[in-house]
C-alpha cells in the first residue's frame, strides 16, 4: 500500500514537472514569435525627447514668431509661414533623430537588429497616414487654412500611432488615440490650437515616454 502511494505520488510530481515545462516552452515560444513579428526596442526616452522637442519647438512658434492662429484662414505677417515651415520641419527631424537613436540604443542593448521585418511593417503603417495628412496639410495651407494645420497633424499623426501598435506595443495605440483626441479638439476650438499641439505632440509624448521608461526599461 505504501509504495503504490509513494509511486503514485512520484507520478503525480513528474507529471506535474512535464506541464511546466510543457508551459515554460509554450511561453518561450510565444515570446520568440512576438519578437519576430512585432518591434519591440522602442524607447520611453524616444517619447521624453520627442514631448521635450515640442514643447519647445511650439514655444519658439508662439512666443518668438508669433504663430498663433485664432482663426481657420488668419491674416499672417509677412515670413510668419516660412518660418514656422521650417520650425516644425526641424522639430519633425530632431524628434525623429532621438526617437532612431533611443531606440537603436536599447535595440543594442537587448541584442536585436533596429532594422528587421517588424520594424519594415511599422514604417509602412506609420507612413501612409502621415504621408496623406502631410499632403492634406500642405493643400490646406496653399488654400488659405492655415488654423487647420497643427490640429490636422495631430489627428493623422494619431492615425499613424494606432496603425503602428499593431506592430509594436499596445501603449502606441493608446498614444494614437490620445493625439487623436487632441487634434479634434484643435479643429473645434481653433484660437486654441497650438495648446493643443502642445499637449498632444509634447506633454502627452512625456508621459508617454515616463510610462514605457518605468514599465519595460527600469
Amino acid at each position: 500500500m505504501t509504495e503504490t502511494i509513494i509511486n503514485f505520488a512520484v507520478k503525480s510530481t513528474l507529471h506535474m514537472t512535464k506541464r511546466k515545462d510543457y508551459s515554460k516552452d509554450i511561453s518561450e515560444i510565444r515570446s520568440m514569435m512576438e519578437r519576430s513579428s512585432k518591434f519591440l526596442a522602442l524607447s520611453g526616452w524616444a517619447g521624453i525627447m520627442a514631448g521635450i522637442i515640442a514643447l519647445a519647438g511650439s514655444y519658439y512658434a508662439v512666443y518668438i514668431i508669433g504663430f498663433n492662429p485664432g482663426e481657420v484662414s488668419p491674416h499672417l505677417p509677412e515670413g510668419t509661414l516660412y518660418n514656422i515651415t521650417v520650425t516644425a520641419f526641424l522639430v519633425f527631424m530632431l524628434a525623429l533623430s532621438a526617437s532612431v537613436m533611443f531606440s537603436r540604443s536599447r535595440a543594442k542593448r537587448k541584442g536585436e537588429k533596429i532594422w528587421n521585418a517588424a520594424s519594415r511593417q511599422l514604417l509602412i503603417q506609420t507612413a501612409v497616414p502621415l504621408v496623406t495628412g502631410g499632403i492634406l496639410i500642405t493643400i490646406s495651407i496653399l488654400k488659405g487654412l492655415i488654423g487647420l494645420a497643427a490640429p490636422l497633424s495631430l489627428i493623422f499623426y494619431g492615425l499613424s500611432l494606432f496603425n503602428a501598435g499593431k506592430h509594436t506595443v499596445s501603449e502606441v495605440q493608446y498614444l494614437g488615440f490620445v493625439q487623436i483626441l487632441f487634434g479634434l479638439a484643435g479643429v473645434t476650438f481653433i484660437h486654441l490650437g497650438m495648446i493643443f499641439w502642445a499637449g498632444g505632440f509634447g506633454a502627452a509624448h512625456i508621459a508617454y515616454g515616463l510610462y514605457m521608461y518605468i514599465r519595460y526599461e527600469r
